[in-house]
Formats: C-alpha cells, sequence, structure tokens
C-alpha cells in the first residue's frame, strides 16, 4: 500500500468481522460518546468521542500509519472524523458504514441497539 490512501473511505461490518477474525493490525476506533460505549461496545474498540477528538489527537499519533477503521451509532459521526483525520494525514482511515446498529444487526444480533 502506497503513503497516500488507497482504501476507500467506507468499509462494511462484514470487512471489520473479517479483520478482528483474522487478528489484522488494525485499530477500531469507536467516535460515541461515553454514555453511548457505556451501553453497547464492539470488543476491542477505543473510545475517542467525535467531541474530544482535536484535543486527544496526541493519543491516536502512535497509529498514524497504521489501519484505522472508525465507527459510531449510525455512521454519520464516524464518517466526519474519518475525513478529518485523512486531512490530518492519517492515510489509512477508513469509516465503518452502517455504524455500531449496523454491527448488531449483521454481525452480534445479541446487543442491544438504541
Amino acid at each position: 500500500m502506497s503513503e497516500e490512501t488507497s482504501l476507500p473511505i467506507e468499509t462494511t461490518c462484514l470487512d471489520v468481522q473479517e479483520l478482528t477474525n483474522q487478528k489484522a493490525d488494525f485499530v477500531l476506533l469507536d467516535c460515541r460518546e461515553q454514555n453511548e460505549f457505556d451501553l453497547v461496545r464492539i470488543d476491542g474498540s477505543t473510545l475517542i468521542p467525535m467531541s474530544e477528538i482535536q484535543d486527544r489527537l496526541s493519543e491516536l499519533e502512535p497509529h498514524r500509519q497504521r489501519h484505522i477503521v472508525v465507527h459510531c451509532h449510525h455512521g454519520g459521526r464516524s464518517m466526519r472524523v474519518t475525513q478529518w483525520l485523512r486531512q490530518q494525514g492519517f492515510p489509512k482511515v477508513q469509516n465503518m458504514a452502517g455504524g455500531i446498529h449496523a454491527w448488531a444487526q449483521d454481525i452480534d444480533p445479541s446487543m442491544p441497539t438504541y
């Protein structure tokens, strides 16, 4: 993969599940708020709320060249975070289309939805 991003801006829940199953080297970034994260989360995800991302960018700095998949509730906030991170020079960031709601529907129906 080149230094410029060659990843599509969006990925699917099924693709993210496959990355997890393969124990791929990637960061699953949850950009919802703490109360949403406390309600339901995807195992292994890291919470940095969209409202705090600018102030907490240094936490992602060690992962600048890694694959980062961002998710939220339905995919709107995470798309904004994905685009912003790409603008900050993170070349391998993708949005998980449909967010944790799609994950609950397609991957883990036992998860609560809200």
